[in-house]
């Protein structure tokens, strides 16, 4: 199959094209989706009086009425299997210099809090001081997904820092937001 775009005046990108990949195994679907940077937030509660949580790069905004937002979470994974079933869930968008901390959260799960600040709320949802961002959800749906589960949570209460660049995912490594433009 070949396709034909003519474009002028777009530089060199507009020259080039991506090459068709030999296989479709996890290895090549990893480094494909690894090319669309994400920003990294972090999923916890408090589970048995002590905190459990989990990086989690794959975070989407879903609706302002009401206000919903959705991660897609593996289905293995035995830390949501815990999760899933609080009544409350802490998300707290990850800053830039939280790389570390995204690290220990992706880590050992007797491990993911030693070295970590936390802040639980009344209802237990497990917040990180220092994040961009802090939503207050409420579990309200799983829609199966292949190996993963996308969980629809409902925002109850939101806290913001505008001034705090998020942490952003990119090629397996942890990036910048590129500061060098200024708003005109």
């Amino acid at each position: 199959m070949t396709f034909r775009c003519q474009q002028q005046g777009l530089g060199q990108a507009a020259n080039r094209a991506p090459r068709l990949a030999a296989t479709l195994d996890a290895s090549t679907l990893r480094e494909a989706f690894g090319s669309f940077p994400s920003g990294v937030t972090a999923v916890c509660g408090v589970v048995d009086g002590r905190p459990l949580g989990m990086a989690v790069s794959s975070f989407t905004s879903v609706s302002l009425e009401p206000p919903m937002v959705s991660v897609c979470l593996q289905r293995s994974s035995k830390t949501w299997a815990r999760l899933r079933g609080l009544p409350w869930l802490g998300l707290s968008v990850l800053a830039e210099d939280q790389g570390p901390l995204c690290r220990a959260l992706a880590g050992p799960e007797q491990d993911r809090f030693a070295d970590c600040a936390w802040e639980a709320g009344e209802d237990g949802a497990v917040f990180l001081p220092g994040a961009v961002t802090w939503y207050s959800c409420i579990l309200r749906g799983e829609v199966p997904a292949g190996d993963h589960n996308i969980a629809l949570l409902e925002v109850d209460r939101l806290w913001t820092q505008s001034a705090t660049e998020p942490l952003v995912f990119h090629g397996s490594r942890f990036r910048r937001l590129d500061a060098s433009h200024t708003r005109t």
